[in-house]
């Protein structure tokens, strides 16, 4: 190849084309180039892309030469070439490429032709010193690519065009294609819970955890780094994540809204009520029925009544709503119950195992309307025992809803007036003290409601008041009932049982201090409740049969017995196999098991939250148990908060030692807490 001084050509700087002047040899192979900036570069003759010969050019002649070419650069042009080269299956150097589009082969346009050819990604590919035509099916696809392309390109820029506007707090309205960008990132924040998990700092997540490609991208536009931490806060900044977001929630499969369609069935069953397949319910509607509930229920789906007989004997009604009236085995409703599982309650509200239109309205027991119900009347013996039961379809209508320090307060004062709470009260202490003579295993330990509403913390500990003791009686029995009918009539029913534990020996027991520590050692003996189609002994109940029947609207296990149950009192089949109730079952049980979880791991963030909050404060503690002791490491309880956390001493400490201790350092995304222990002096003086 002859190099010539004053030859113009072609050469990328980093990409960018440029045109030069060959100048003068810089040693054997090398030529310095001068650009029309007046910038000197050494190149190698393989670094010409182009060469434009037959005249001597001077670095300040380029920009002349440019002017001339710039009014040809059409890319639109090249098409009409292609379809003639194409069709003649003919290929083309830049000088007959010139000819064909401009009838000119003057240095100027034939360069014209090669930038267009060298710029060119759609109709024709390099071949030597030739461009060939692609074929029409190569065109086509190159077109969708770079129509694709450049889709994603704009899409990318009105992304970040509102994320500075979000970003600025201002209300944006996310297009259908942001969101891609968007649940990756997710997606990427959510991994915050594996790493609390597996114990990982932040650091070794995105080790263990590279991010995808859209989030990297994404991210390092907004001048961010990639990371889980990171991909929360920007969610958090733009304002489509709380602060407090449940990533355990997120994480999960668990639904949460209902569905359009979900909705409207809901809707029309209110409107238009299915055919009651009980037609010929039992008329309770004499009998006074109390609802006895928290303040804040909605799903209102049990209530209570006692009646004196002609014969003197006393008589107990367990009233249980009766959901399956709007319902139909497989239906949409039932199926989206089934899919949910139950009712998910958190510290920041519930999601309903039905629609709230349904499960708040026609589903549940409202005082002083007549209301569909499944009813169980009981006669116990003089110790508790169940004597005689029937269970009936029936119409009732509640006559008072209670709270339950609304019957605390009758039951401490006496009430005259509505002597059927004494009475349902002294037959719930009767049940109790029966239930113990038949091994029933009495665990006490405090139970928490932790409650968020509009970013205040209210933790109440529940009691276990007279008023709850009778409620929880009285379900039970209502479940011993069910199972005994399940029994005697060879019913499937998703059956409770609980094998009989292992506890330590009495004389091991007593060496531990009574109450919550003795308590606490008793629970980690309990093994865990078995569910079957048969009925077999539920041993911390002390029962030889049980299946839960007490709460349909909130629990689809309880929603299977009414089922079961109400076919077979009218005399018809039940509407679920032995078999396939046992599929249902599996997988409600396996949803449910995860909402528990989450349900745990919700409470036990806010309750860490809570005390972050009150960092400060001093609380009083009792050391519950070892969970190693030869680290120190125990479980204690906050009395006034019940909840029960980790804490390592620094001292040698007793279980059930009183202690006073305060927050050392908390983050409730990290799941991570630290207590210390402070003295009385201290405490006074925090106060």
């Amino acid at each position: 190849m002859t190099i010539d001084k004053g030859m113009l050509v072609e050469f990328r700087v980093q990409g960018d084309r440029r045109l030069g002047v060959v100048d003068r040899p810089d040693g054997k192979t090398r030529w310095f180039v001068i650009d029309d900036r007046g910038q000197s570069h050494s190149l190698a003759p393989r670094q010409f892309t182009y060469e434009i010969r037959g005249q001597s050019y001077k670095p300040s002649d380029i920009a002349n030469f440019l002017a001339e070419v710039q009014p040809y650069l059409d890319p639109s042009s090249l098409e009409v070439a292609w379809e003639l080269l194409i069709e003649a299956g003919e290929s083309a150097t830049p000088a007959q490429m010139a000819n064909l589009l401009f009838s000119d082969q003057s240095q100027a346009l034939c360069y014209a032709a090669h930038y267009l050819l060298s710029e060119d990604k759609i109709y024709f590919k390099q071949k030597g010193d030739a461009y060939e035509p692609r074929s029409a099916s190569q065109v086509a696809e190159r077109k969708h690519q770079l129509e694709v392309e450049a889709t994603r390109a704009r899409e990318q820029q009105e992304f970040l065009l509102r994320t500075e506007r979000a970003l600025k707090g201002e209300a944006v309205e996310w297009q259908r294609y942001d969101r891609q960008r968007l649940d990756a990132i997710a997606k990427y924040a959510i991994l915050l819970v594996e790493g609390t998990r597996q114990g990982l700092n932040p650091d070794a997540l995105v080790r263990a955890y590279p991010p995808p490609a859209i989030v990297t991208e994404t991210m390092s536009t907004l001048g961010r780094n990639a990371t889980p931490v990171t991909a929360f806060q920007l969610l958090v900044d733009l304002g489509l994540w709380s602060p407090h977001e449940n990533l355990h929630l997120r994480r999960s499969q668990i639904p949460v809204e209902f569905s359009t369609e979900v909705i409207s069935v809901a809707q029309q069953r209110l409107e238009f009520p299915p055919p009651d397949p009980d037609t010929q319910r039992l008329d309770l509607t004499h009998l006074k029925v109390y609802t006895i509930d928290d303040q804040s229920t909605s799903e209102i789906d049990d209530g209570v009544s006692w009646e004196v007989l002609a014969d003197g004997r006393e008589r107990l009604w367990i009233h249980i709503a009766d959901p399956t009236r709007w319902l139909i085995p497989e239906d949409e409703l039932d199926l989206e119950a089934r899919r949910r599982g139950t009712t998910m309650y958190l510290p920041t509200g519930m999601s309903s195992m039905f629609p709230v239109a349904l499960a708040t309205g026609p589903m549940s027991l409202i005082q002083g309307q007549v209301c569909c119900a499944l009813s169980f009347g009981v006669i116990l013996d003089a110790a508790g025992a169940v004597q005689e039961y029937t269970i009936h379809a029936s119409l009732i209508k509640p006559t008072y809803r209670l709270t339950y320090e609304d019957v605390d307060e009758m039951l401490d004062l006496g009430v005259q007036a509505e002597p059927e709470i004494a009475a349902i009260a002294n037959w719930a202490r009767c049940r109790q003290a029966w239930r113990q003579s038949q091994g029933a295993i009495s665990i006490s330990l405090p139970e928490t409601a932790i409650k968020v509403k509009d970013d205040e913390i209210t933790i109440e500990v529940l009691n276990d008041s007279s008023s709850r003791q009778l409620v929880a009686e009285m379900m039970i029995l209502a479940g011993e009932v069910a199972g005994r009918y399940g029994q005697a009539h060879n019913l499937a029913l998703p059956f409770r049982g609980q094998p009989q534990p292992e506890l330590p020996p009495e004389e091991e027991l007593l060496q531990l201090p009574a109450g919550f520590v003795r308590a606490c050692a008793m629970r980690r003996c309990m093994p865990k409740s078995e569910m079957s189609i048969t009925p077999s002994r539920h041993a911390g109940l002390g029962l030889e049969m049980y299946t839960q029947a007490t709460s349909p609207i909130r629990r689809y296990s309880d929603l299977l017995t009414h089922f079961q149950l109400k076919a077979h009192l009218r005399g018809e089949t039940p509407p679920f196999s032995a078999e396939a109730l046992r599929e249902v079952m599996q997988s409600v049980f396996a949803m449910t098991q995860e909402m528990s979880l989450v349900e745990r791991q919700t409470n036990r963030y806010w309750g860490l939250e809570y005390l972050r909050r009150h960092a400060q404060d001093v609380w009083q503690a009792i050391v519950l148990m070892w969970l190693r002791e030869d680290s120190r490491l125990a479980l204690i309880l906050i009395e006034d908060l019940g909840l029960q956390l980790p804490m390592t001493f620094k001292r040698g400490v007793s279980l059930g030692e009183q202690i006073l201790i305060k927050v050392a350092y908390v983050d409730p995304r990290q799941d991570t807490i630290q207590f210390q222990e402070v003295s009385y002096s201290e405490a006074v003086a925090a106060n």
